[in-house]
């Protein structure tokens, strides 16, 4: 049985929930996943000789009626079809940077039954101390696509290698690729050496300064810098 086939027979078994009314929109869930598969197989990169990205962050836009239909079961249906790209991309030998998301958003220029998928490859970020993952209230933090990591006094070694403070799972980022460096209310990016250099406004620099709401990049990841603890 195939990805797609497993999709519906997962969705079938949703028919006597209230599920079944909003597969009566002109959208159909099928083709939305079979529009996610044809969206990864098209966008797949060749990044080594034995590992192939694909996005991992897929919005499915919709027309207003379609989107009304089908947006009070978004969170569920989202779900199976997350799983179901990560069901083909384990059968294509596909690998993601980052957690996989599939999201619903309304558009004006679309008639019903109509629809189009947007996709990107968002790095996951993983401190290495699980601790750091929920930063206090007052107490500097980065941010990496949505996830909030807290800085500690000293020095954040950031790159994709095992070995880091803050792992960032982005091919263009260096095994130990930057460090930022934080003494009482002064913080500092310093590149590591890396490969693809650290990025400031543009910009590759080997240290600079960071003040609330900088933010530099890292292979193809932003990253951005909060002092919560700024007056």
């Amino acid at each position: 049985m195939g990805v797609l086939q497993r999709f519906e027979r997962r969705i079938e078994s949703l028919v006597h929930r209230p599920f079944a009314k909003a597969f009566k929109a002109e959208v159909q869930p099928v083709e939305i996943a079979s529009a996610l598969q044809r969206e990864c197989d098209q966008r797949a990169a060749i990044v080594a000789r034995d590992r192939t990205m694909v996005p991992n962050v897929f919005v499915v836009e919709l027309g207003e009626h379609d989107h009304e239909r089908l947006s009070p079961y978004a969170d569920p249906l989202g779900a199976e079809l997350a799983d179901m790209v990560r069901e083909h991309a384990a059968e294509q030998h596909y690998a993601f940077i980052g957690p996989v998301d599939v999201s619903f958003e309304r558009v004006e220029d679309l008639a019903t039954g109509l629809f189009r998928v947007r996709s990107s490859a968002l790095a996951g970020a993983t401190p290495a101390d699980p601790r750091r993952a929920a930063p206090g209230a007052r107490a500097p933090y980065l941010e990496v696509n949505g996830t909030q990591v807290a800085l500690a006094p000293g020095s954040t070694v950031i790159g994709r290698g095992t070995d880091v403070d803050l792992r960032i799972d982005d091919p263009g980022v260096s095994r130990r690729h930057a460090e930022v460096r934080l003494h009482g209310d002064r913080a500092v990016v310093v590149d590591l050496g890396s490969t693809n250099g650290v990025l400031v406004a543009g910009r590759r620099v080997d240290e600079a300064a960071l003040a609330d709401g900088t933010s530099f990049v890292l292979g193809s990841t932003a990253v951005v810098y909060r002092a919560r603890g700024a007056r």
